[in-house]
């Protein structure tokens, strides 16, 4: 939020204007990473909610499209790792586990591989979506996830393992 030099302006009112342009980028952003319209819209509301909160800090951060894009990541990844608190409940009170050694190979069909990722659980959803539709580094990943590296690296071995068969179904017609 640039400011003319010499200019005092409400931030309110900057964030306002911030709030018109960076909407369809956040919420795409999310929208594209979840897949879920109604969690898409909560974390966008949370990511301005933090945005406002930002504002009344003095001296308020310079608030940009990439800035909020920043806080709408660490909103999903917070997401996913509640999401995944609540799944390895679960899974320890059902005790069903699965493990899976799939080799596999080529390039996957963009919508079996999307039908084939919302099938994963949130903490291997989280570890795949980070590091290869965002491209981040498996030590800002594993910061993100509150993991160390290593333990990233075999959440990421795990996770391709899922991925894998839950494309191989959508391939053979399972899904």
């Amino acid at each position: 939020m640039e400011r003319p030099a010499g200019v005092e302006s409400d931030p309110g009112t900057a964030l306002l204007e911030l709030y018109d342009a960076a909407l369809p980028e956040v919420y795409g952003y999310l929208l594209s990473r979840c897949g879920q319209r109604a969690l898409a819209e909560d974390l966008t509301a949370e990511t301005f909610l933090a945005a406002v909160e930002a504002v009344r800090r003095a001296p308020p951060p310079e608030i940009g499209v990439a800035w909020l894009v920043g806080v709408a990541r660490h909103k999903l990844a917070d997401h996913w790792r509640r999401a995944g608190r609540e799944e390895r409940g679960l899974r320890r009170a059902y005790d069903g586990r699965a493990e899976v050694d799939d080799p596999w190979g080529g390039f996957p069909d963009a919508l079996a591989a999307r039908q084939a990722l919302a099938e994963l659980g949130a903490h291997h959803r989280a570890a795949l979506t980070l590091r290869y539709l965002d491209g981040l580094p498996v030590p800002e990943v594993a910061a993100l996830l509150g993991r160390t590296v290593h333990a990233t690296e075999a959440l990421l071995v795990r996770a391709r393992a899922a991925f894998r068969k839950a494309y191989a179904g959508k391939e053979e017609g399972g899904g």
